[in-house]
């Protein structure tokens, strides 16, 4: 008889127990940030995405104000560290800086994409969440290649633009069929077709269409992807800036201004730096700082307030921009073929507005937010994944209103 009282005291106790202990915490949902390079954010309003456009209606939408330059590089750095490009170093796609005398930043610089040095003024949330224990997956995000602060993702995969957008959406989903132990919880995945066809068909072009709709077909093998594996996901859809159509005939010319063997030009079209040549500083600065027809051309260290550029030790001495529509070039300048599209014009231009599109269980559904700055997604982002915010310039409020309770 007491063995029975023993016993039914020990299985009500453990019943007392089990309805006590606190429920298993469900693990944080995965945060998948998307790029498509120069999606502008009228695009969305086509009809050709509807992947993307399912998701925005099930979430949140917006436009970003891209950072100056409007470049890829330095937009992509400012969505990952919450930095605009005179903070965080990554100034323009061409760049060089005194402290690395002789070498030359450029996309296609295989060597120098891959040195943490162009990198390191800031600290990408990737890394940030290594170090918090967070394993990451990045799929061409520029930066990611790089080892920067002595940490690189769990899994990264080199640029190849020859890899099709459909196996980009693959690997993303072959990360997420890790264990748990060695699952990412935060992935970022990178489309340039967008980008390519509208700098060379121009953003009206169908086959800048036929690219929106490449792309969405690779967001929804995303989208259904998650969904086969019941893994909860928070997905930001973004891109870098908009794009503009131009023309051969609208262009203006550096060298009707000073002759060409006077300076170097690191970059140019839509956005112009221009490097002195050695002694004729002065001599450049006087013929091309000012307002010109088409174009205006800064001393850097006097660009304007607004474009928040012109103090790093990177930035070229000066800086032109053109009329929204024209490019600056050189009249010794050939290219194989002439573009149609192009970004780098003013950031308040409405065309160089990016798309913005957030979905899953951490958004309300049928928000619009408006025109934001392309800063404010970094603060968003850590709150998703679940790291630290380094020091930024983003404003999370901003994104507010599209944020569950």
């Amino acid at each position: 008889m007491l063995r029975l009282v023993y016993f039914g005291w020990i299985i009500l106790l453990l019943a007392a127990c089990a309805t006590t202990a606190p429920a298993a915490t469900a693990p944080r949902p995965v945060t998948v940030l998307i790029s498509i390079d120069g999606f502008r954010a009228d695009y969305l309003d086509r009809g050709v995405t509807p992947v993307l456009s399912g998701m925005a209606a099930d979430g949140a939408r917006g436009s970003m104000r891209p950072a100056f330059p409007v470049k890829t590089f330095p937009n992509h750095y400012s969505l990952v560290t919450g930095l605009y490009p005179d903070q965080h170093g990554v100034v323009d796609n061409t760049m060089e800086d005194p402290a690395m005398p002789g070498v030359t930043f450029r996309m296609s610089n295989t060597t120098a994409v891959r040195d943490g040095r162009w990198w390191d003024g800031a600290e990408p949330i990737w890394v940030t969440a290594e170090r918090a224990g967070i394993k990451t997956g990045t799929m061409f995000w520029p930066g990611s290649e790089a080892e920067i602060r002595g940490i690189r993702p769990s899994y990264v995969m080199p640029f190849n633009q020859a890899m099709p957008s459909a196996a980009r959406a693959d690997q993303v989903l072959a990360w997420l069929d890790l264990p748990l132990d060695r699952r990412p919880g935060f992935v970022t995945l990178y489309f340039d077709v967008v980008d390519t066809a509208g700098h060379n068909f121009g953003p009206d072009a169908p086959e800048t269409n036929a690219a929106l709709v490449e792309v969405d077909a690779a967001l929804g093998q995303v989208m259904a992807g998650l969904k086969a594996r019941g893994q909860a996901a928070n997905v930001i859809v973004v891109a870098d800036h908009g794009m503009t159509a131009v023309s051969p005939d609208r262009r203006a010319y550096l060298d009707d201004l000073i002759e060409r063997s006077a300076f170097r030009v690191l970059s140019g079209g839509a956005f112009v730096a221009v490097a002195p040549v050695a002694g004729r500083e002065a001599e450049v600065a006087r013929a091309m700082v000012g307002r010109h027809p088409h174009a205006t051309c800064w001393a850097s260290r006097n660009m304007p307030t607004r474009f928040r550029y012109g103090r790093n030790p990177r930035v070229a001495p000066i800086v032109c921009v053109p009329e929204s529509g024209w490019t600056l070039s050189t009249r010794d300048f050939r290219p194989a073929q002439p573009e149609k599209g192009a970004h780098g014009f003013d950031p308040s231009e409405t065309d160089m507005a990016a798309i913005f599109v957030a979905n899953g269980p951490a958004f309300r559904q049928g928000v619009s937010l408006g025109r934001f700055e392309i800063v404010d997604v970094y603060p968003l982002l850590a709150r998703l994944v679940g790291a630290p915010a380094q020091p930024n310039e983003g404003r999370l409020r901003r994104l507010g209103p599209a944020l569950a309770p």
